[in-house]
């Protein structure tokens, strides 16, 4: 969202961040609630991330005001350039949640919160809160690969506990931004009312195509965005010099697509094998 309203819309980009995190509030709110009543959610774990995420968003937001008070006219530079990074973490993040594979057949459903785990999760708080109260982004995609390597939930919980945590985080995060004047709340209302016919028509679609699939698209469009914005921070970075990245990164999309749409061959023949009747044995003929 962020990149989308200062590329397409011109919106100044530290008034794009406040308006993103305060319109991303009020979804993943709706969505955590919906997790909780579903049991889906590690409300320990979610505390002890929100211990540290939550001072971390909010000192993200006073950073911000002080980059902007000390670099002047510079300023949106800075901060694209920041955001440009945070992206292409992010989209890295989530490829590499795509190639986790390896990790499933060591998932839990839940965690004991030993000392161990909660200063990780504390730690992994701090580092996604003040990331996202700078720049908007990771709230989805950094929390969820933390929560797979820290933690190895299962994918129900990631999910859970991720979007639960989110809207805790997002609500600090947009509160500061609200104080510091970075909401453009018109703007934020707009984006909600389109919202509604954008997640009817998401939720339909995202059900027929496999999650790889939409995690590996989404990380194409993160890392996009990035290199969009890093050529529009001003940096002096030649076009040619940025061309490998999306490339490698299509490369990527291409191969996950065709990994998903062999597995899903493999899976329907083996269906097929399954629900064949057995061959009747063959009866001997008369001897001679």
């Amino acid at each position: 969202m962020t990149p989308l309203l200062i590329l397409v819309f011109g919106v100044k980009p530290i008034t794009a961040v406040g308006t993103d995190l305060a319109y991303a509030a009020v979804t993943k709110t709706v969505g955590g609630y919906k997790h909780w009543r579903q049991h889906t959610v590690d409300l320990r774990l979610s505390t002890w991330m929100a211990l540290g995420s939550v001072p971390a968003a909010v000192s993200g937001v006073v950073v911000l005001d002080l980059l902007e008070r000390a670099s002047g006219r510079d300023f949106d530079d800075l901060l694209l350039t920041i955001l440009s990074a945070a992206l292409l973490l992010t989209g890295v993040a989530t490829l590499v949640r795509s190639f986790l594979k390896s990790m499933h057949e060591r998932e839990r459903s839940t965690i004991p919160m030993a000392t161990r785990h909660k200063v990780a999760a504390v730690t992994l708080g701090v580092f996604v809160g003040f990331v996202l109260g700078v720049t908007s982004a990771g709230s989805g995609a950094l929390i969820a690969v933390g929560l797979i390597l820290l933690f190895r939930l299962v994918p129900t919980r990631v999910v859970g506990t991720d979007v639960f945590h989110a809207a805790i985080l997002l609500w600090a995060a947009a509160v500061a931004h609200i104080v510091a004047g970075n909401v453009d709340f018109l703007l934020a209302g707009n984006i909600l009312i389109g919202s509604v016919p954008g997640v009817w028509l998401g939720s339909h679609w995202s059900v027929r195509v496999p999650a790889n699939v939409l995690r590996t698209t989404l990380a194409v469009v993160l890392i996009g965005a990035g290199m969009a914005l890093l050529g529009k921070a001003g940096l002096g970075i030649p076009a040619v010099a940025l061309i490998p990245f999306p490339v490698a990164v299509i490369i990527l999309m291409l191969i996950t697509m065709l990994r998903e749409w062999r597995s899903g061959r493999e899976a329907a023949t083996a269906q097929r094998a399954e629900a064949a009747p057995a061959s009747p044995e063959p009866v001997p003929g008369p001897m001679r």
